[in-house]
C-alpha cells in the first residue's frame, strides 16, 4: 500500500507541474512513474528497509520544498500552516482586534490602534498595557509576538475581553471587543511635504494598493499637490496588477512591462488613457530593499523619462511566480517568466544555487565598494539601454537610479541599531510621551530635544551601565531626529512621525531639489 502511495505522490507532483504548462500539443505528457524510475525505486526501498519509521507526509513536503528551492531563489513551497498568513498579507486584511503592539518589560504595549478597527472604536489608546486576555494573564509570563497574535486574532464576530492598564488611570480598565476584518494598509502615509509637493510612501503591492493609492492621489490633489515624491524604499513588491495600475496613473501611453519565459510567450502590459497624474512631475525613491513590483514601477517610469529615480540600485528581483494550490490546502510558487522593462532590461540579477548569498548580495555591494561613490559603478557597454528620449540606463539586474545617494563610509549606525533592536528607543519614547502628554504639548517644535536627548542618555545607562554610546555628529543628528519622530507618533499620529523623519532624510531632501 505504501509503495503505491509513493508512486501516486510522484505522479501527482508531475500532474501539478503539468497543469502549469500551456495547453499546447507539442508538450509531451510524461509518465512520472516510468520516466523517473530511480526516484520511485529509492523511495520505495526507503519505505520498506530504512532503520526507522518514515513519516511520509513530512517526506513529501521535504521533496517538494527541496525540488523548488533547487530551481531558483524564488520558487518555493508554502505549507498549510503558512498559507493563511501569506494570503492575509497579500489580500490586505486579517481578522482580529486591530492593534499594533510591542512587548516591553514582558508586557504587551499598544503602539497604536488601527484606524477604523474595533479597538479604536472601543477606546483603546496608544500606550495601553494589555494584562489579561479573557481570563488568561498575559503580563510577565514570557509572551512572544506569536503568542500575542494567537490570542488576539480570531474569526470575525467572535468576542474577546481585555483587561487594560492605562498609565493615566489608577484602576484597571475592562473592554469587550468584537473581532472584525482589519485592513492591512499598503500606503503608510500621504501628505503635503512642502508647498505643492506631495509625498506617498507605499510599503508593498497588495490587493488593496490600487484603491489606497488613488485615494491618496485624490486627497493630495485636493490640497494643491502639483508634484509627487513616491517612496518605494524597502518595498519588497507583491502583485503585478497593483504595480501596473500604479504606473497607469502616471503614463499617457506606452509599454509598462513585459514578461517572457521558456514556457510562456511574451506578454506586454500597456498604459491606458485613464489616470489621475499623467502630466505632473514625479520623483521615485528606491534603495537596495526595493524589489519586484517596486522595480517594475521605477523601471517603467525611468524608461519613459516620466520620473527621476533617486536612491540606490534596487534588489534585482525580476522573476515571475505563479501560485498553485495543492489538494491539502498547501501551495507552491513556481517561477515561470522574467520581468523586462520597456527598454528591454531584465530586472532579475544573476543568481546561483547559493540562495543565502543571493539574498545577501545587496548588503555585500557596500563591502565591495559600490555606491560609496557614483564612480564605483562599472557596467559593461553591452548592458546599456536607452529611454524614450535617448538617455542611457543600465541593465545587469535591478534599477540603477538617475541620481545616486552615495553611502558615507565614515558613518556607522551599529550602536543605534543595537539600541533599536533591544527596544530601548521605543521604550524610552513611550515613557517620555506619557510625561509630555501631561504638559499639553501642542506640536513637535515645542519639545525640548536637548532635555530629551540628555534623558535618553541617562535611560540607556540605567538599562546597561557598561554601554558607552560613541557616535559621530551625523549619527547623533539621526538619533535625535528618530527620538523626536517616535515621540511625535505616540503623541499625535503616523503622519507627524514621517514628517519629522523627512527633515533629516537625505533621499527626500534630495528629491525636493528636483522640483
Amino acid at each position: 500500500m505504501k509503495k503505491y502511495f509513493l508512486i501516486l505522490f510522484i505522479f501527482t507532483v508531475g500532474l501539478y507541474f503539468g497543469k502549469l504548462l500551456p495547453n499546447k500539443t507539442e508538450y509531451i505528457q510524461l509518465n512520472y512513474t516510468t520516466e523517473f524510475p530511480k526516484l520511485v525505486e529509492l523511495l520505495s526501498f526507503l519505505d520498506y528497509n530504512y532503520v526507522d519509521k518514515i513519516d511520509l507526509d513530512s517526506l513529501q513536503e521535504e521533496i517538494i520544498s527541496a525540488t523548488l528551492e533547487s530551481l531558483d531563489p524564488h520558487s518555493t513551497y508554502i505549507n498549510v500552516d503558512e498559507i493563511k498568513s501569506v494570503t492575509e498579507g497579500m489580500q490586505g486584511n486579517f481578522e482580529g482586534i486591530g492593534v499594533e503592539f510591542q512587548i516591553q518589560h514582558d508586557t504587551i504595549v499598544v503602539v497604536s490602534p488601527i484606524s477604523g478597527g474595533p479597538s479604536e472604536r472601543q477606546g483603546i489608546l496608544s500606550g495601553d498595557r494589555i494584562v489579561k486576555v479573557d481570563t488568561l494573564n498575559v503580563a510577565g509570563v514570557g509572551f512572544t509576538n506569536a503568542d500575542v497574535v494567537d490570542n488576539l486574532r480570531g474569526a470575525k464576530g467572535t468576542k474577546v475581553n481585555l483587561t487594560i492598564k492605562r498609565p493615566s488611570r489608577n484602576k484597571l480598565l475592562e473592554f469587550k471587543i468584537t473581532r472584525a476584518k482589519i485592513p492591512l494598509t499598503s500606503v503608510d502615509v500621504s501628505y503635503i511635504i512642502e508647498d505643492k509637493i506631495g509625498y506617498i510612501k507605499v510599503n508593498r503591492f497588495s490587493g488593496t494598493t490600487d484603491q489606497e493609492f488613488i485615494e491618496s492621489i485624490d486627497k493630495l490633489k485636493s490640497k494643491g499637490m502639483q508634484s509627487l515624491i513616491l517612496d518605494l524604499r524597502s518595498n519588497p513588491g507583491g502583485y503585478l496588477h497593483a504595480a501596473i495600475a500604479m504606473v497607469d496613473e502616471f503614463l499617457e501611453q506606452g509599454e509598462i512591462v513585459y514578461t517572457q519565459g521558456n514556457a510562456r510567450r511574451k506578454k506586454v502590459y500597456e498604459a491606458t488613457k485613464y489616470g489621475a497624474f499623467k502630466q505632473q512631475e514625479i520623483v521615485v525613491l528606491v534603495d537596495e530593499g526595493s524589489a519586484s513590483a517596486s522595480e517594475i514601477v521605477a523601471g517603467a517610469l525611468q524608461d519613459h523619462d516620466r520620473a527621476y529615480i533617486v536612491g540606490r540600485r534596487t534588489f534585482g528581483k525580476g522573476l515571475v511566480q505563479e501560485q498553485t494550490q495543492m489538494s491539502d490546502g498547501s501551495a507552491f510558487r513556481l517561477t515561470t517568466a522574467r520581468y523586462y522593462t520597456p527598454s528591454g532590461r531584465s530586472i532579475q540579477k544573476a543568481y546561483t544555487k547559493d540562495v543565502e548569498a543571493y539574498h545577501l548580495e545587496s548588503a555585500n555591494r557596500y563591502e565591495n565598494g559600490e555606491l560609496y561613490s557614483e564612480d564605483s559603478i562599472k557596467i559593461a557597454d553591452s548592458l546599456k539601454f536607452f529611454t524614450s528620449n535617448g538617455r542611457v540606463v543600465y541593465g545587469g539586474g535591478g534599477i540603477t537610479p538617475d541620481i545616486i545617494i552615495e553611502r558615507d563610509s565614515t558613518v556607522n549606525y551599529l550602536q543605534i541599531n543595537k539600541m533599536i533592536s533591544k527596544g530601548w528607543v521605543n521604550e524610552f519614547c513611550f515613557e517620555k510621551s506619557e510625561h509630555l502628554q501631561k504638559q499639553n504639548i501642542k506640536d513637535y517644535n515645542s519639545i525640548d530635544m536637548q532635555q530629551v536627548y540628555a534623558d535618553f542618555l541617562s535611560f540607556i545607562k540605567q538599562k546597561d551601565n557598561t554601554f558607552e554610546l560613541k557616535i559621530g555628529t551625523i549619527e547623533t543628528t539621526y538619533l535625535d531626529n528618530l527620538l523626536l519622530a517616535t515621540i511625535s507618533r505616540n503623541l499625535w499620529d503616523n503622519d507627524t512621525y514621517y514628517k519629522v523623519l523627512s527633515l533629516e532624510d537625505e533621499y527626500i531632501q534630495r528629491a525636493i531639489k528636483e522640483f
